[in-house]
């Protein structure tokens, strides 16, 4: 019987494994060789002209140029694209690409509208640069790469989709196997000037600015082409920042969640540049449209029409009865019509046909409750469309640009 190599042995005749390239977050010059100072103007002064844009502290100050199309950044690849197209398709607004491999596209019900699809990185670049006037994205990337600024609105926070947070994470092992909360990591004495707790993270506006509002000085931050949960493993961090959908990953990685280390949490949002819609002409109009459709198709996607017919003397004494039962108020009440039969020749009154709204949740209760107060032949379809007076988060928009 051979003797098993020993297990140092066997590492060090291995070949190295692929480790993501990862590096620390510092200041970039760059240079230019080779140009001649006169083409070198030329090109400056060129680019300066065309994009008519001034740039402070790393943000584009854009001006509206004069085109007539409205732009609208859609995510170019991956499961936020195929969602945003979904969610657009059920809001009766297909965007219609003519070649899958181009980057432009129309939406036939917006005949000024031009769709655009980027990575969601540069839909926020650009809605700043005022390249783009409007975009869906998640909340995590505007808020890492809009970084405040003043010119992004977020016109719909909630899409229902692309749901996740941005999250601290660290091994649940060695040092840090009793270390349950962010004031716990923040306090264990191994972080020191020279010796500071590694974080890695793609996200290099949003970690710093993080542990800096929550006290953390002792600590450095490197970025990753890899995947992040590989780092603590590795020894090339100590912890990660990255996002969080089921959690699934970080424990399959022995990694674990913290207390008070979660940073944000996010979903695919609709954003628009706020110098496109109080200065390019039908911006406006074209937002109204899509926030009113996007607005029709959530509200009424977690609600059912529930129609019964109950036998009872008069409207009034119909809805007493329905009132009893805690479900059956729709959204701001039942509509109670009158059913009428023809008997012996003649036109009676002996059942009301009513119409609610029911969450989806409480479909099965309510049925029930209908049946327990006379309802019968229930009838039940999905809704499609809630239109109300007026959308909320259009007052709330028009408040926002001071209109």
């Amino acid at each position: 019987m051979s003797i098993a190599t020993p297990l140092t042995t066997t590492l060090q005749r291995s070949p190295p494994p692929l480790v993501p390239s990862f590096s620390p977050i510092h200041a970039t010059t760059v240079s230019v060789t080779g140009i001649p100072k006169r083409c070198l103007l030329r090109m400056v002064t060129s680019c300066v002209s065309h994009s008519q844009s001034s740039v402070q502290n790393g943000v584009t100050d854009a001006v509206v140029s004069g085109r007539n199309q409205i732009r609208l950044g859609l995510p170019s690849k991956g499961r936020m694209a195929t969602d945003t197209l979904d969610l657009l398709k059920d809001c009766q607004l297909s965007v219609k690409q003519v070649n899958p491999r181009q980057y432009v596209a129309q939406i036939p019900q917006l005949p000024n509208t031009e769709v655009w699809f980027q990575r969601p990185k540069d839909i926020v670049r650009k809605l700043l640069s005022g390249d783009l006037d409007l975009g869906i994205v998640g909340l995590d990337i505007v808020s890492e790469f809009g970084q405040g600024n003043e010119d992004l609105i977020i016109v719909h926070e909630a899409l229902n989709f692309g749901d996740c947070h941005l999250s601290l994470a660290i091994p649940n092992y060695g040092i840090f196997e009793n270390i349950n909360s962010l004031k716990e990591l923040a306090h264990m004495p191994q972080w020191t000037k020279e010796r500071p707790l590694r974080v890695a993270t793609g996200f290099t506006y949003l970690g710093p600015k993080f542990m800096k509002e929550n006290g953390i000085k002792h600590v450095t931050f490197s970025t990753a082409d890899g995947a992040l949960e590989a780092a603590p493993a590795m020894g090339i961090a100590d912890a990660i920042l990255d996002l969080v959908s089921s959690g699934t990953t970080l424990k399959e990685n022995n990694l674990k969640e913290i207390e008070g280390g979660v940073v944000l949490q996010s979903q695919a949002a609709l954003v628009a540049s706020r110098r496109a819609l109080t200065e390019r002409t039908g911006a406006l109009d074209t937002v109204h449209e899509i926030l009113e459709r996007l607005e029709a198709h959530l509200k009424a996607a977690g609600q059912f029409t529930v129609v019964a017919n109950m036998r009872g003397t008069d409207a009034e004494e119909v809805a007493a009865r329905l009132k009893t039962q805690p479900s059956l108020s729709g959204l701001q009440g039942p509509t109670i019509s009158p059913v009428y039969c023809k008997r012996d020749g003649k036109v009676s009154i002996e059942f009301y046909a009513i119409v609610i709204c029911i969450p989806k949740k409480a479909l099965y209760e309510s049925v029930q409750q209908l049946r327990a107060v006379g309802g019968s032949g229930v009838l039940v379809s999905p809704l499609t469309y809630i239109f109300d007076e007026e959308t909320p988060r259009w007052s709330q928009l028009l408040s926002n640009l001071g209109l």
